[in-house]
């Protein structure tokens, strides 16, 4: 009976997204309609995304390189342009490596690597509980350790010397930036997976100091970053010992620094 009603609520759906500012109200409204189990869950969800909740809470998901990543409200959304943060460690990993997702939110990049290359040793750590718990949905399928604690803090010592490829996309927005970002992001995203201090740089200064630690000779940090601070992120990791390389890809308006432990 509910199917039969969807083509006749689309078009109302659609009204509603866009005059709520809904730029892409059509491809919105066909989510919502695909994920509602019922009309009073449809109506629900329509509602929340109509007050301005970013649509991947309202569904509870985020496609994120071909996958279903679960997220919450509370937990940093990944974005697009982490794609290339992606590929890069899929290119520099092989099956059953030792995998370090650092910071690692719903825990999106590990899933996403470790879903493209095969088995892997998947360690991932994030300070936030929510985002803890999103991580351990994501990766359960892959056999992904996540723990909860500050950066390296809460990692078995077991672990360290033993880091093939460690990804970091740390909250590199600077502080005086926060007020700038896109409401969806500065008024329902953690402030702490956000804002990396005065110069965006804080938490990636810790992530890079920390590094050569837990990898093996040979082994590789990627940090996502801007264009704008690829520079001064790549001088850091090489403040730490690293041979730093800074990896740009414009389709996807994204910004990697690779360091490599000699």
């Amino acid at each position: 009976m509910f199917a039969a009603e969807l083509p006749s609520r689309r078009s109302a759906i659609v009204t509603s997204l866009r005059t709520a500012g809904c730029v892409f109200a059509e491809d919105e409204a066909d989510l919502l309609l695909s994920t509602a189990r019922s009309p009073t869950h449809l109506t629900a969800m329509l509602d929340r995304r109509v007050a301005g909740v970013p649509l991947e809470y309202v569904l509870g998901w985020v496609e994120f390189c071909g996958l279903r990543i679960a997220v919450e409200p509370g937990v940093f959304v990944p974005r697009r342009r982490t794609e290339l943060l992606v590929c890069q460690a899929q290119t520099l990993i092989r099956s059953r490596a030792v995998l370090l997702d650092m910071c690692c939110g719903s825990g999106a990049v590990g899933a996403a690597v470790a879903g493209a290359v095969g088995e892997l040793e998947l360690y991932a750590a994030d300070i936030d509980p929510a985002a803890v718990r999103c991580a351990r949905r994501n990766v359960a399928s892959v056999g992904g350790h996540v723990y909860q604690g500050d950066l390296y803090e809460p990692l078995p010592p077991s672990l360290q010397g033993r880091v093939e490829v460690l990804v970091a996309n740390a909250p590199y927005v600077p502080s005086d930036s926060i007020a700038m970002m896109p409401p969806e992001a500065r008024d329902h995203e953690p402030l702490i997976a956000l804002d990396g201090g005065p110069d965006g740089l804080d938490v990636q200064r810790r992530v890079a100091a920390g590094a050569p630690l837990w990898l093996v000779p040979g082994g590789q940090l990627l940090i996502e970053t801007s264009e704008r601070q690829a520079d001064s992120t790549a001088e850091l990791v090489a403040c730490y010992g690293l041979i730093p390389q800074v990896i740009r890809s414009d389709e996807l308006d994204a910004t990697v620094v690779l360091g490599t432990l000699p």
